[in-house]
């Protein structure tokens, strides 16, 4: 018989979990693995695995993709689930083979925990692709328990995994950088979307997209904000520092910005259509799908043929590019816009996350929200 949460380690831990699909989070005591492919009996005097770091959570970033996996939107949510991969917090135990942290260092953990360390992505640093990539949260383990995400008080992961978060980057805005920063970081880099001048169109404006527009004008290009919303012009320009602001439901603005830009990155997570994107690139341009809608997007192939255009994707980045993430960011002073919230008030930011009710990410203050 499978063994409960409660049971499978005995390192205990209190956070938030979800039960069933409906996505209410409450709270839910667990316990996390401790050593590596140690037997259970040798568990009880070791608090840590060898290459193990032991973090007190302080700040969680909410990210929408937390709400797709406690609704099981995608259809692979494994019950109980505790979400959140934008961790950042303070390092309180090391294993003894751990040398790049010490007691006391502010760390970073992100969207995953652990990979195979010998496949091709993994010797490219690119431990994001590997085949046995093990997510932060609702994924297994190599040993077989459960992870549980950052809605908690306390998390242990390998060395590898655990990054250094800059001092020049404040916890909470930070946060967020560990997931909606690499997610657009990483694809502007391997796209070649960093050429100053160039035009960039930045689809949605909200979590991903309202960094998207920070790391353009970084890299120096012209930054525009394509939006079906026309009140959010004013913030786009006024406050984020974007170029112009396109509304996308606007026919005639559309036809007037056809084949002005270089590049797009969409992070719209709905279904939407992908032809008036197409047609805003130039010759060459590339769009590039961020975003993950519940279902599959048309794609219209004649703009692609007629036009040398590319459609990719991207998914997060490995561990050496999500430092160089952050080190960039300590750097430029690019930090997310967020709305700090305490853990108990999870379920009324996930019904507003829904409605695209926040500006731009939601943080959950661990350390002065309720305890067990």
């Amino acid at each position: 018989m499978a063994k409960s949460p409660e049971e499978e380690h005995p390192q205990k831990v209190f956070g938030w979990a979800a039960r069933d699909s409906s996505g209410v989070l409450s709270p839910f005591h667990f316990s996390r693995r401790q050593v590596l492919f140690l037997p259970s009996e040798l568990y009880h005097d070791r608090e840590n695995g060898d290459d193990d770091v032991t973090v007190k959570v302080q700040y969680c970033g909410v990210c929408h993709s937390d709400l797709h996996t406690v609704k099981n939107d995608w259809g692979f949510t494994r019950y109980p689930v505790v979400p959140g991969h934008e961790i950042v917090g303070v390092v309180t135990k090391t294993g003894k083979n751990v040398n790049k942290f010490k007691v006391g260092d502010r760390v970073g953990i992100g969207v995953l925990v652990g990979s195979c360390k010998t496949c091709e992505s993994c010797q490219q640093d690119l431990e994001n692709y590997c085949p046995r990539m093990i997510f932060t949260y609702n994924a297994r383990y190599h040993d077989g328990t459960r992870t549980y995400g950052g809605y908690s008080d306390m998390m242990i992961v390998e060395e590898r995994y655990v990054l250094r978060f800059p001092d020049k980057l404040p916890s909470d805005a930070g946060a967020p950088l560990l997931c909606a920063g690499i997610t657009i970081y990483s694809p502007m880099k391997y796209y070649g979307m960093t050429e100053p001048g160039k035009h960039l169109g930045v689809s949605g404006l909200g979590g991903l997209g309202h960094v998207a527009v920070k790391f353009g004008k970084a890299f120096g290009l012209k930054v525009t904000v394509i939006s079906t919303s026309p009140r959010k012009e004013e913030e786009a320009i006024d406050k984020l520092g974007a170029d112009s602001f396109l509304v996308s439901s606007d026919p005639a603005k559309m036809k007037a910005a056809m084949g002005t830009m270089d590049y797009i990155i969409d992070t719209v997570s709905a279904v939407h259509p992908l032809a008036p994107l197409l047609g805003l690139l130039k010759l060459n341009g590339k769009l590039i799908m961020l975003g993950l809608p519940e279902k599959p997007l048309e794609l219209p192939i004649f703009p692609l043929v007629f036009g040398r255009k590319l459609v990719g994707g991207s998914d997060v980045g490995g561990m050496k590019e999500t430092q160089e993430m952050l080190d960039f960011c300590a750097e430029h002073g690019i930090t997310a816009d967020i709305e700090l919230i305490r853990m108990e008030e999870i379920n009324t930011a996930m019904e507003r996350l829904a409605k695209s009710d926040v500006r731009y990410r939601f943080v959950i203050d661990m350390a002065n929200s309720v305890s067990q």
